[in-house]
């Protein structure tokens, strides 16, 4: 999403904050529902999608799906989002994109803190299965599903923002769109995570990655008028000299 002038810069920042109001709401309602407790029967229930007869400790699928789908998984890691990050940040910079880069750098390490935060209020336990007896952290909201929203969103729209094709621009967002969907999905079928905490990340990462790019849009749309407003004062100042002449 990029600002333009007039009413379509005043569309998209309303419908970019309306997206980010929806979304907040959907996670509030998500983590309303699971304080009371009212998401056990739903998250039973896709749980048991992905294991074999009804025991939670069984997945379904062959042995090559699942080793895909850790693959997938990882792709949320902090591992590898922190060294796409440094990667990104780093052409960013040696392409003289300073903003874009202090941009990409700030969204995802405020992100991380929130969603750090958010998992320490409310520290759901994980899933009662093999897998997540390996993880040390909260439950909600699911930190992969949330940073990977977070990131892939963010390198997506700054992607689009420098292709010119309509097409191209609707692909990069897509595929960022599936990424993160793919890691989201990928911690329920392996157990790590409960359905409404990978929802409630979602939310959360899709959220935040829409209010700071609507945030730095908006920043630079108003640095954009102000130098034109100067620009016009400057022409006028020099009209006027050289109608005095």
């Amino acid at each position: 999403m990029q600002l333009g002038k007039g009413t379509n810069s005043r569309v998209a920042l309303a419908s970019s904050l309306a997206l980010v109001a929806i979304l907040v709401g959907a996670f509030g309602f998500v983590a309303d529902q699971v304080i009371e407790g009212e998401t056990t029967r739903f998250d039973t229930a896709v749980t048991l999608l992905f294991r074999l007869n009804g025991d939670v400790r069984q997945i379904a699928g062959p042995i090559w799906l699942q080793d895909a789908v850790r693959d997938f998984t990882s792709l949320g890691s902090f591992a590898v989002l922190g060294f796409i990050v440094i990667a990104s940040a780093g052409y960013l910079l040696f392409s003289r994109r300073l903003h874009e880069a202090v941009f990409l750098v700030t969204s995802v390490v405020l992100g991380t803190m929130l969603s750090n935060v958010l998992k320490m209020v409310f520290n759901r336990h994980r899933p009662d299965v093999e897998a997540s007896t390996h993880v040390f952290t909260a439950s909600f909201p699911s930190g992969h599903a949330t940073m990977s929203a977070v990131v892939y969103l963010t390198l997506g729209v700054l992607l689009a923002k420098s292709i010119p094709s309509r097409g191209l621009r609707s692909y990069f967002i897509g595929l960022a769109i599936l990424l993160a969907f793919l890691v989201g999905v990928s911690r329920i079928y392996l157990g790590m995570h409960y359905p409404t905490d990978v929802i409630a990340g979602w939310c959360l990462g899709i959220s935040w990655a829409t209010l700071c790019w609507a945030a730095v849009e908006l920043i630079e749309h108003y640095e954009n008028a102000a130098r034109n407003g100067q620009t016009g004062v400057r022409a006028v100042g020099r009209r006027k000299g050289t109608e005095g002449l």
